[in-house]
């Protein structure tokens, strides 16, 4: 006697798990120019490279003998997944199951929740997430409400930000609990035209505060793009959001007891980029192209921007340098003039906390005007912001690299130096530094001076010249030790630089000090 009937139970089963929410929920699915569970999957996972958990998990019904009549999968679909050859753990909300909303599952005897296996397995964690949370349906199902549930569930999802990388991509219309998932990731990405963000979407906003809006106004890519900051990066197509989330994860170990991979690069480290001689102007009311910068000293081809639309007065982002990974920032003049605001400020604080976790050092290219000033900008709190940016860069540890490539001022100039551990500083020809400006700090400084002049602008203009001529790098350097470097050397210093951390990176495998937090 065998035990093919039950076998071949299996079979079926798995079977009207395939089907998903059934063929409507399938045909609505696409209409909406999203995939579904299944399609996604297929693209983003390596082929044959997932095994499913929870397969026969959903709501049965049967006859009167015992037989299975129909079978409801659960609203999620989730289990390991090969990656580019590399084991992660992938949770995928299945849309057209209940609009992704939990169902269920997860009583007595049930087998651990994805993040859970990703903490204890210490394998990547990414989200699909296409669920619009809970749904007042299941009140009448349960025929009960219930109280929220302490955040047992979402402290596991919290811990896991400082054991293994953590991505969310938002691939429909996500609200409730799957929408602060969205953010607890160290990276997040949004699909263009399909995708909307929030806790509560326009009936819930109706109700709550009696206007009319639409998904995409609520809470579209524009929104958390550009002016929340809440989502990091937008995808064209959910492809592309694929093929973003296969390059974050490129760049980091699997967990905090591991190095980051290294990749194979033909770049050669002593490359000298002749551009970089006449990138910064002479007159330093003229902007140059900092991704142009980052590019000529990374290695070719392997930055990889992160928040490209927010907080736009930093470039922070991934790369390699002689195949190693490193995290990379630099203040971008074509934007506020590279004065560092809140939203700029909040990018860096992630970038550093993310480097400190996984052990990538750190390259900053500073050219550091000061914390953005205006009343603007006191309304948006940046002296607490600009406290918390010190306060993260005190705490951090990975091996640091600091070229000045231009200004370096103020309380937002000492954020790009670490005051303990390996840190490094080469400055070029161009910079220039102190506590303050001179334009602007001379007419302060000297204001009872100036005042009494006989012509107060050109006494002014007399003060500055004389102020600017001690101003040279080179007076600082024969003072302070600080080296000076011909900016063609920039990618060399930085090679040198890099392959020294990976000693010191080794040391500080493990939990993080610091815990990382979004």
């Amino acid at each position: 006697m065998s035990w093919k009937d039950e076998v071949n139970e299996i079979s079926h089963r798995r079977k009207l798990r395939q089907a998903m929410g059934g063929s409507e929920g399938i045909e609505r699915q696409h209409k909406r120019g999203k995939l579904t569970v299944r399609e996604r999957i297929d693209k983003f996972v390596d082929p044959n490279g997932f095994r499913e958990f929870h397969s026969l998990t959903g709501s049965a019904t049967y006859n009167e003998r015992g037989e299975l009549k129909s079978f409801i999968p659960r609203g999620s679909v989730e289990g390991t997944a090969l990656v580019d050859g590399r084991k992660i753990i992938l949770s995928a909300g299945d849309f057209t199951v209940r609009g992704g909303s939990a169902s269920s599952g997860g009583g007595m005897g049930s087998e651990l929740p994805s993040n859970e296996r990703a903490r204890q397995w210490r394998l990547p964690y990414v989200r699909l997430l296409d669920a619009a949370g809970g749904s007042v349906r299941g009140f009448e199902e349960m025929g009960r409400t219930y109280l929220p549930d302490g955040n047992h569930g979402t402290t596991i999802d919290v811990d896991l930000l400082s054991r293994v990388p953590v991505v969310s991509a938002v691939m429909g219309s996500v609200a409730g609990l799957p929408a602060i998932n969205a953010c607890l990731a160290h990276f997040n990405v949004m699909v263009k035209d399909s995708s909307q963000l929030f806790p509560g979407g326009p009936p819930v906003v109706k109700a709550a505060l009696g206007y009319d809006i639409s998904k995409e106004e609520l809470g579209g890519p524009h929104i958390h793009t550009r002016i929340s900051g809440s989502v990091d990066n937008l995808a064209n197509t959910e492809e592309d959001a694929f093929d973003q989330i296969k390059r974050f994860l490129g760049y980091l170990p699997s967990n905090v007891h591991e190095m980051p991979p290294r990749h194979v690069t033909d770049d050669p480290t002593d490359r000298h980029e002749e551009e970089l001689l006449s990138l910064i102007p002479r007159d330093r009311r003229q902007v140059y192209d900092a991704r142009k910068l980052v590019e000529m000293v990374l290695d070719q081809g392997s930055f990889f921007e992160i928040s490209p639309r927010y907080g736009r007065a930093r470039l922070t982002g991934l790369g390699r340098v002689n195949g190693f990974p490193v995290g990379v920032m630099a203040n971008n003049p074509r934007h506020h003039g590279g004065a560092t605001d809140v939203a700029a400020g909040n990018k860096v604080i992630r970038l550093l906390q993310l480097c400190d976790v996984f052990h990538l050092p750190i390259i900053s290219f500073a050219d550091e005007p000061g914390f953005m000033v205006g009343l603007e900008s006191e309304k948006a709190g940046i002296e607490r912001a600009g406290a918390a940016l010190v306060a993260i860069t005190c705490q951090s540890r990975m091996p640091w690299l600091t070229i000045v490539v231009g200004r370096l001022y103020g309380v937002a100039g000492q954020c790009h130096h670490r005051p303990s551990g390996m840190f490094r500083r080469y400055a070029w020809p161009s910079a220039a530094w102190g506590s303050m400006h001179i334009t602007g700090g001379a007419s302060a400084a000297y204001r009872r001076e100036i005042d009494s002049a006989d012509d107060p602008e050109a006494k002014l203009k007399e003060i500055e010249a004389r102020l600017n001529a001690l101003a040279s790098p080179f007076r600082t350097a024969e003072v302070s030790g600080q080296d000076i470097i011909d900016p063609r050397e920039t990618r060399s210093v930085a090679a040198e630089f890099v392959d020294d951390a990976q000693r010191v990176l080794t040391t500080q495998l493990g939990d993080p000090l610091i815990l990382y937090r979004p």
